[in-house]
Parts: C-alpha cells; structure tokens; sequence
C-alpha cells in the first residue's frame, strides 16, 4: 500500500485536489493521508474545514503557520513558520509521496520540506504564468518536484523547458474541472446562499440577473489594494445590480482590501450587494453557473468559468499572463472600465465552452500515475 500525503494550503487548494482525494481513497493500492494548513484554517478568510471533514475526509494535520498582517514580511515569516512545522509532521507520517498544489507560500514550505527530507513530490498545476510573485513560486516549486501534472498542453510544455524529464511530466487537467464538470450537469441552485452561508448586506434577488465578485490583492501591488478594489466597488454600486461579493485571501495588502469593502459598506450603504466570507466548493461553481458574469481577478474566473462558460471580466495584473478561453474580457483598474464590461457581459449572458483546463477526469488520472510512478527522489534533468 502506497501511502499518499495532500497538503491543502488555502480555500482554492481544497477544490483543486478533491477529486484526486477521492480517486485515492478509491484506489485499491493508495492511501490517503491529509494536511490543512495555512489560511485554509482561518474562519476570517474563509476555513475550509468544515467542508472537508464533512464530504468525508480524515485530516491527520492541522498545521497553523500564519503570521497575520498586510505587511511583505508577514508572507516569508509565515514561509518559514510553515517549513518548521511541516517538517515535523512530515517525519511523524512518512509518506511515500507528497502532493502539493499550485503557487502559494504555503505551497513552497511544503516542497522544500519534501525535498530536504527525501520525499518524492508530485506538483499540480505547474507550468503556468502570471507575471507575479505566484509565478515565481510555481516555477521554483517545480523544479523542486519529481513528479508534475499539468493542467494544459502549453504549461506541460513549459514545465519540459525548464528541463524536467517528459517521462516525468503529466498533462492532466485540472482536477478542479472534474467537479466543474459535475456542476455542468447538474447545475441548477438549489439553496439559498444567504440562508445557508450568511454573511452581511442588502436583500437580493437571485432569481434574474445576478453578478459575483471576488477580488484579491495583488502581491507586488500591495501598497494599492485598497485603491483598487474601491474602483470595483464603485463600478458594481453604480449598476445597482444584484451581487454575491466574496472575501478576498490573505495575501500582504487583504487588510486594505478587506478595510475599503467595509469602510465602504458603511459609509455609502450599497443597495442589491452582499458580502460572505466562503462557501463549499460544489456550491460556488453553482453560484458561478447561474450568473450572469463573474467580476474580479481570481482565477476560477478564467479556469472553471471559462469550461462552464460564463462571462468573466478580469481586472488588473494579477492573471495578466494566465492562459484564458473567450469567456474573458481584460480591464483596467477603473470603475469606468469595469462597469463597462459588466454591461458588455451581461449582455453577452453566456460564452463559448473551452476546454483548456481539463475535460472532467483529472483526479482518477492523478491517482493512477501515482499508484505507478517509480518512487525516485534523484532529478533526471533534460539539459
């Protein structure tokens, strides 16, 4: 039995890796073991816990590594805390392989505890650019890694540029659209997600029309994410369309973010917005189905949204460089940018399906290959 260790670091972490989870539980010759660490732990940004431990999974590790504050400094001290801790547990499990995800800091405290210790690790979704300090982070992860599951041709491409072996590379999908794909089909909402998830804000109307935000600071703009997320604000009250805005992440500059949301919350009192901290996985892709276009700069909007169709406008640089199907308009930091697109979006209603990101099958894919993969931990570079 071949013993498999996720390490979950954030809310989009959990969604990410789901059904990759499942397929291990599944598969005869694997065992799942599970970390939570990092934000995915803070209720104030959106734990995602609750929802693991209630779809069935068994959490081995709950490792707190954040040092809060909008401050640069608290993302590398959080680093650090999270390789100190990390190591530990990783001692005390002793997997066969280690699964990270993604582009967080949390992400490479995992891989370079792996790494020093001799642990096997297999990266999911590597390979691709968005120009900012997450991009930075895949890569080095990357090459930290033995194994890669692509999400895309292009970024198993890339992944192969740096010089990893091709037997070591995996264009999979994106596990994320297996459940996208399961939202396809059945997709209607069937809950209230104010009743269910509460949160704070006008009454809203779900039934027509409907717009949901999610927009986080960027990492090399900090010192302007209050600024910026206030032009959205002001773009959406301005439309007075009804609207699901989600909490943004943790990264240096959320406390500006999160302090313009209520300042202007307060202050100017916007009619047809309300604001929640998270919701389930299933549930947000539903969320996302049913409306009329997503607002922002997370990548859902150009990743899910773009396999379920759904119009999207990204704002600023934070996906400048992110691999994007037809569903997606590029704006500018300005209310009048924004609130442009919207109107062009709803107009729009839905887009072009691409299927960019995966086709639906990507954690029975991953499961496979690691119930196979030699377990090696020596680099056969390519250059």
């Amino acid at each position: 039995m071949r013993t498999i260790c996720v390490v979950i670091t954030a809310r989009p972490s959990y969604s990410r890796i789901k059904t990759v989870m499942d397929a291990i539980i599944k598969h005869k010759e694997l065992k799942l073991q599970l970390i939570v660490m990092g934000s995915a732990l803070l209720d104030k940004y959106g734990s995602v816990v609750d929802f693991i431990e209630k779809d069935g999974f068994k959490i081995n590790n709950k490792i707190h590594t954040i040092v809060e504050g909008q401050e640069l400094t608290s993302m590398p001290k959080s680093t650090a805390l999270g390789l100190l801790e990390i190591t530990t547990v990783f001692e005390n499990l002793r997997p066969d392989i280690v699964v990270t995800i993604a582009d967080r800091y949390e992400t490479i405290a995992t891989a370079i505890a792996a790494s020093y210790m001799n642990i096997p690790l297999a990266h999911i979704q590597g390979g691709e650019v968005t120009g900012s300090i997450d991009e930075k982070v895949r890569h080095a992860v990357t090459k930290l890694s033995n194994f890669h599951f692509a999400s895309t041709k292009l970024a198993g491409k890339r992944i192969r540029k740096m010089g990893e072996n091709p037997s070591d590379i995996y264009v999979t999908g994106c596990p994320s659209m297996d459940l996208t794909m399961e939202v396809v089909i059945n997709h209607k909402l069937d809950f209230d997600p104010i009743v269910k998830y509460g949160g704070v804000g006008s009454e809203i109307d779900l039934t027509g029309d409907y717009i949901v935000v999610l927009q986080h600071p960027v990492t090399t703009e900090y010192d302007k994410a209050g600024k910026h997320v206030l032009e959205t604000l002001q773009a959406v009250a301005k439309l007075n369309l009804p609207t699901i805005w989600l909490w943004p992440n943790i990264d240096a500059g959320s406390d500006d973010t999160s302090g313009e949301i209520r300042s202007f919350r307060e202050e100017i009192n916007p009619q047809n917005i309300y604001f929640m901290k998270n919701m389930s996985s299933v549930d947000f892709l539903k969320l996302l189905k049913n409306s009329s276009c997503i607002v922002g700069n997370s990548s859902v909007a150009i990743r899910e949204c773009s396999f379920m169709g759904v119009p999207a406008i990204n704002i600023g640089t934070r996906q400048q460089s992110r691999e994007r199907g037809k569903n997606v308009i590029n704006v500018n930091y300005s209310s009048i940018e924004i609130e442009e697109a919207i109107l062009i979006q709803i107009n729009n209603k839905k887009c072009k399906k691409d299927n960019i990101y995966g086709t639906g099958d990507a954690g029975e894919k991953i499961a496979d290959i690691l119930s196979r993969v030699d377990l090696k931990i020596e680099k056969r570079l390519t250059y």
